[in-house]
């Protein structure tokens, strides 16, 4: 099929060289797609290094605790990857007997585990032709094809799929996938794409009616609430006061600050902010204020708060904003 060859011709011609670009093992193949997820190529870089630095084998991610993973993914965001990542890992010990299943539909039953994320393991590292259809993919074949509906509707996402199952290569699924993904990542660009550059340009049904900056359509956009958070620091006999987060919200088993959250924006009573930080997630929008409190008493703590030496700090893992807050703050 022409459409494939020409794709793979100027994947193997223009990929990136990335760091699991090549990678046959599916657990390390499968710490990439999780770590990709919602995260840019250039910030996962580093954390898949790191991660696999310290868990090389599945099994050396089982044996760790829940505590040490979230602190390796301190920083990269959207915790429920990292909680998923290592109950998945005990999904594979207990029911796979430590051998990462080839099987797509054992693959996708695993935990955070999607449509996506279990073709593109299936795909890369056992050779199986399912599309994995992700957000470069559906702007990618709504464009070239002229796809007009929704790309939020799962109609239209299963027109895709369909259309991506009848392209893809049966002999080289796993390049075909990443040869779509990267399409979309370095040359069929949200904004601005560079379709002088593009393999499909004098194809592409966007390209060639100025409707680049139409598709793909999406409609439904996410709105974000604000919520207002006050960080208490305390400062006693060179330790500090963290508090784990442990209901169904955002953080999940991440440390803190004492925290009081209020419905609108003001400034505690009897309280100055040493510090204003802003942190925008997927729902949400944090506003922190950070106030300082030095005493000479140890401060009365709560069952799910602990007092810490500062100089151990670094051994829990916290939120992108506490992080920053203590970059900045903590001398």
């Amino acid at each position: 099929m022409q459409f494939t060859h020409t794709l793979l011709t100027w994947y193997d011609e223009n990929k990136r060289p990335l760091p699991w670009r090549g990678e046959r093992d599916p657990y390390r193949i499968w710490i990439s797609e999780i770590i990709l997820q919602q995260t840019r190529v250039q910030q996962g870089w580093d954390y898949y290094l790191r991660f696999i630095g310290a868990f090389p084998t599945l099994a050396d991610l089982v044996a760790a605790s829940e505590e040490q993973v979230l602190r390796l993914w301190q920083g990269l965001g959207y915790y429920t990857r990292a909680r998923n990542l290592y109950a998945a890992a005990q999904q594979v010990m207990e029911l796979h007997g430590g051998v990462f299943p080839d099987r797509y539909d054992d693959i996708r039953a695993l935990k955070g585990v999607g449509d996506y994320t279990a073709a593109a393991i299936a795909s890369i590292a056992f050779g199986l032709p399912h599309p994995a259809v992700d957000g470069n993919v559906l702007r990618v074949v709504s464009r070239i094809f002229g796809i007009r509906d929704d790309i939020a509707a799962p109609a239209t996402r299963r027109q895709i799929t369909e259309r991506c199952a009848q392209l893809i290569d049966p002999d080289r699924p796993g390049n075909f996938n990443q040869a779509m993904m990267e399409l979309g990542a370095i040359q069929c660009l949200p904004k601005n794409p560079k379709c002088d550059e593009c393999p499909f340009q004098h194809e592409c049904f966007a390209c060639t009616h100025g409707l680049t900056d139409t598709l793909p359509v999406k409609s439904n956009r996410i709105v974000k609430r604000d919520r207002y958070f006050h960080f208490t620091f305390y400062i006693y006999n060179n330790s500090t006061v963290l508090e784990k987060r442990t209901g169904r919200d955002i953080w999940h088993n991440l440390y803190q600050f004492p925290l009081q959250e209020t419905e609108s924006d003001c400034t505690l009573e009897n309280g100055h902010p040493v510090a204003e930080l802003r942190e925008v997630l997927t729902h949400q929008i944090i506003h922190a204020k950070f106030y300082l409190k030095e005493t000479k008493n140890a401060p009365k703590t709560q069952a799910n708060q602990i007092i810490v030496p500062l100089e151990q700090l670094d051994q829990y893992p916290k939120p992108k904003i506490i992080v920053q807050f203590l970059s900045k703050h903590l001398l």
